[in-house]
């Protein structure tokens, strides 16, 4: 017996799922969640240079690539939520990764000033990643609610 899967551009339901993330999206608390995500996941990237560890490269690639990785999360949540909402605990486990990055990549060797600038910058990548997950999660239990009645 072969079962026969349809494509997602298929199901019946899919223009009432857009319309309900693309209403999500459009909630200024979502919106503001996405601008301070782009800017954590920017100043993550210059943190290096900004608090004056550029000189320990591990570390100083480890933020640029994770502060621009958050960054282009961010875009894409911005811009296209209705198809980007699954990956709200990105943000939080980069976060997660930031905090732990210094002793991790080089024993925080360089000081206080890396640790506390990433676990500060990891902590609100975590509490925006955070937001972000439960914005999509609180969007999805109310459609499942609707369709339900």
């Amino acid at each position: 017996m072969a079962t026969q899967h349809t494509r997602i551009e298929e199901h019946p339901d899919i223009m009432s799922m857009r319309a309900r993330y693309a209403a999500a999206s459009a909630k200024p608390s979502l919106q503001a969640a996405e601008g301070l995500t782009l800017l954590t996941g920017l100043y993550l990237a210059i943190s290096p240079w900004v608090v004056g560890f550029h000189t320990n490269a591990p570390l100083r690639v480890s933020n640029l690539v994770t502060g621009l990785a958050l960054a282009v999360l961010a875009l894409g949540f911005g811009s296209a939520y209705e198809r980007t909402h699954g990956m709200g605990w990105v943000p939080a486990a980069i976060g997660v990764w930031t905090i732990i990055a210094p002793w991790v990549i080089s024993g925080a060797a360089d000081g206080t000033g890396p640790v506390v600038s990433n676990v500060i910058t990891g902590a609100v990548a975590i509490v925006l990643g955070l937001m972000t997950a439960a914005m999509g999660r609180m969007n999805r239990d109310r459609s499942a609610s609707a369709d339900a009645r």
